[in-house]
């Protein structure tokens, strides 16, 4: 206990001034602020948004404000915004890796996170990407100390750092909601052992899920557990995937899944149809909660930030998502990110660092 203290600490004091906990002038030590009860309802259809890129924002200067102008922690401004539930990443060790020399999203960034989200009163969920950077449909990178292990070192791993990182949150006393074993795990995990390209890939896969499933449920029995994938709006790559999964007797309680639609016309690119992929993703999950007996979630959602139809984009998905029964909610991706942070520019603030109107759709 007195270790994770430490952890907080020194997080904290990376970042002191940076956020809502305060420094005392003699001696810069943090304050955390203590748990409060409020007036938002943070309950129902989860409005969620993945804000694990903030700590580093913050530690780069980044500041906050309501529309109006007025400077404010994100997450309290988020949480007036109608959000009501955060996803923060996981990697393993992403001092492993050349772009990430700070260690950001690793277990002590993503336990500070996280802490601050539940004194907000939010739901959480933990994203974890077993890898030491991004696990997407392109790169499934294994971490560099897991490089070398059999399938069964591999498994056990994944136990290991589940029960690792959830352990220290519930010592904490932070809530999590729902934990990702995995993320957009398009052909699978851990690549090349748990790819799915091969039949003995698709078994490592399920067996690598149905470790991280097991771990949580040790650690947070009444926590739901999600395998996600991209591309929302594609029936054929969910049924692949989840036809491996079942084959090989995976278990997962929520299906996740992404949608971004490509609104450039770089290169004579032409935008996509954003109303129809929302239509087939909804037909997805529909079909999906029909044939696996599970409930669905949208884990990340975006859109370019200054595309004129962003609102509409978000108010369309959204209305129709909570006329699904068991859609259980819709986060969106990093809707804080201004500025083309990182080159990223499907926020929800403009370049001012103020919300956009796209908020509106996550209002009751």
């Amino acid at each position: 206990m007195k270790q994770l203290r430490n952890i907080l600490w020194m997080a904290s004091a990376l970042l002191c001034g940076t956020f809502f906990t305060a420094c005392n002038d003699d001696n810069d030590t943090p304050t955390f602020p203590e748990k409060t009860e409020t007036i938002y309802d943070m309950s129902g259809f989860a409005r969620g948004a993945d804000v694990s890129w903030l700590t580093e924002m913050e530690s780069s200067g980044y500041k906050f404000y309501t529309s109006g102008g007025k400077e404010q922690e994100c997450m309290s401004l988020l949480r007036d915004l109608g959000v009501n539930a955060i996803r923060l990443r996981v990697w393993v060790n992403p001092a492993n890796d050349a772009d990430d020399v700070r260690g950001w999203c690793n277990k002590g960034d993503v336990l500070l996170k996280a802490w601050r989200a539940h004194n907000l009163g939010y739901r959480i969920m933990i994203d974890f990407h077993y890898s030491d950077r991004w696990a997407d449909p392109s790169q499934q990178a294994k971490p560099a100390t897991w490089k070398n292990y059999t399938v069964d070192q591999l498994k056990q791993a994944i136990a290991d750092h589940t029960k690792e990182v959830l352990n220290a949150l519930k010592e904490q006393g932070v809530d999590v909601e729902w934990v990702q074993v995995g993320n957009e795990t398009h052909q699978g995990m851990l690549f090349p052992t748990g790819q799915t390209t091969t039949e003995d890939g698709q078994k490592n896969f399920a067996s690598f899920v149905i470790a991280g499933y097991n771990a949580v449920k040790e650690v947070y029995p009444s926590a739901k557990v999600i395998v996600h994938l991209d591309q929302g709006n594609s029936a054929s790559l969910y049924n692949r995937i989840f036809g491996y999964l079942q084959a090989n007797n995976a278990q997962w309680d929520i299906i996740g899944m992404s949608l971004y639609p490509d609104m450039s016309t770089d290169n004579g690119h032409t935008p996509d149809d954003w109303e129809r992929l929302n239509d087939d993703c909804i037909a997805n999950m529909k079909a999906l909660i029909a044939k696996y007996n599970t409930p669905v979630m949208m884990c990340e959602i975006g859109i370019n930030w200054d595309n004129e139809e962003a609102e509409a984009f978000y108010t369309d998905f959204v209305t129709k998502a909570k006329q699904v029964d068991q859609c259980l909610g819709v986060f969106t991706w990093e809707p804080q990110c201004y500025g083309n942070w990182k080159g990223y520019s499907k926020g929800m603030f403009d370049d001012s660092g103020k919300p956009t109107s796209a908020f509106n759709a996550f209002k009751r």
